[in-house]
């Protein structure tokens, strides 16, 4: 095995025995990025030689944690002091802020290595498209926003990533892609130093090759609170199957897989029942939406005061309010999601999450695209922690992702069972193979 091909915990393990160093590593995924960002074109903004600077001073340093010295990539909506933040768009060509948003700063304090800036849809809600390509299929969109991020992990050009998720920008590039993402619950992780879309929505997101990789991010950001991200037992495990009232909305290869999948899990020993959706909870997809775009209608002033012939037409639609929102729909939402909320974490009492699907099936043909957020809108507006496990395949081998729920704040014991249900299905694949 090639360093590139390594998992930010085996890395981790390595380095911690003296086995491997950051500068081998960084080096070995620059060599592959070199190799492969032709045809990928995961990345916005890279700085090869500052990268090894920081590796090589990682090394030289007594280290800090399992994050020391692993190479990190950063969607491009995350502000960094030492590489340029443009947003994919052109408001911002060439910015460069001059201080790091508290997701990076936690990495730096960490030891990690600032990779470099994944492509990543204009502002994450809009307007241009990235440029990247699945790399099962480079023919096929890698879902998006966080499109860099959820490809350039695949493609073993660094570990591990972040991303951002408003609607479904984690979990379907996760899905789509065929790696771990997850989005833990809303605010554990500050916004500050990210663009905004949405505040109520906004949740930073990980990327990597393993529920372990997921671990050492949900533990660099004490997300999981000292609590020990133990795997369980699969014949402790009680989880629910919830397909969501927009089931017929997925294709038909996934619904088999998923079905498929659980018939693993019960003979595993897992317990599975029947979720029913809560009552008068049918439009809560459309309530994240109208949260989403009420967001957009004030996130972009400065950038229309200041640059309106530079501003996409997709932004000078929320701006001028395209969906005619009132206070009194915005209201309306607010307590509809509220009360879908209380209702959905009351059906998981007594279980250990509930499994739906990550994506409607795989990623579309096309970079025009980005992929629907049928399901991952209603977690991301219930602040709910969503992990996508890389365990449902279509017949010609391509990614569709298995998405595991869990109530607000169980996000550590969220991921011990993500552990388990990787152990059980073990079906991990690589886009290199």
């Amino acid at each position: 095995m090639q360093a590139w091909q390594l998992s930010a915990d085996q890395a981790a393990a390595m380095m911690a025995r003296g086995e491997l160093s950051s500068e081998v590593l960084t080096r070995a995924c620059l060599q592959r990025i070199e190799a492969r960002e032709p045809l990928v074109q995961a990345w916005a903004h890279l700085d090869p030689e500052g990268a090894m600077v920081q590796a090589r001073a990682r090394d030289r340093e007594p280290r800090r944690g399992p994050l020391h010295g692993i190479p990190i990539g950063v969607k491009d909506i995350i502000r960094t002091s030492d590489l340029p933040t443009t947003f994919n768009s052109p408001v911002y060509a060439g910015h460069r802020p001059s201080e790091d948003a508290h997701a990076v700063a936690v990495l730096r304090a960490h030891g990690a290595v600032i990779l470099g800036k994944t492509q990543t849809l204009e502002f994450a809600c809009g307007g241009r498209f990235p440029t990247t390509r699945n790399p099962w299929d480079p023919e096929r969109t890698p879902g998006g926003s966080s499109s860099g991020s959820g490809a350039a992990v695949a493609d073993g050009m660094v570990p591990l990533a972040l991303g951002t998720q408003t609607g479904g920008s984690t979990i379907r590039p996760a899905a789509f892609c065929g790696v771990y993402g997850m989005k833990p619950t809303w605010g554990r992780i500050p916004f500050d130093g990210i663009k905004s879309y949405s505040p109520a929505l906004d949740t930073v997101g990980f990327y990597g090759r393993s529920a372990a990789d997921l671990r050492l991010l949900l533990q660099a950001y004490a997300v999981a609170d000292g609590e020990p991200v133990v795997r369980r037992d699969p014949l402790q495990l009680h989880l629910g199957i919830c397909r969501t009232p927009l089931w017929a909305e997925a294709e038909a290869e996934a619904q088999s897989a998923f079905e498929a999948t659980l018939g693993r899990l019960r003979s595993a020993g897992v317990q599975l029942v029947e979720l029913s959706w809560p009552a008068g909870c049918d439009d809560i997809n459309r309530w994240q939406d109208e949260l989403m775009q009420d967001g957009g209608r004030y996130a972009f002033w400065p950038e229309r005061l200041n640059h309106s012939d530079l501003l996409h037409d997709d932004f000078q639609a929320k701006l001028d309010n395209h969906l005619g929102l009132t206070p009194e729909r915005m209201r309306s939402a607010l307590d509809g999601i509220a009360r879908c909320r209380i209702a959905f974490e009351a059906s998981l009492s007594g279980l250990d999450g509930a499994l739906g699907l990550s994506a409607p099936g795989a990623a579309p043909v096309g970079l025009h695209t980005q992929g629907m957020a049928t399901f991952n809108r209603m977690w991301t507006a219930m602040q709910v922690p969503c992990i996508s496990i890389p365990a449902l395949w279509t017949a010609q081998g391509l990614p569709m992702g298995l998405q595991l729920i869990g109530q607000r704040y169980d996000d550590a014991a969220l991921l011990a069972v993500a552990q388990t249900l990787s152990a059980v299905l073990d079906q991990e694949r690589t886009s290199w193979n």
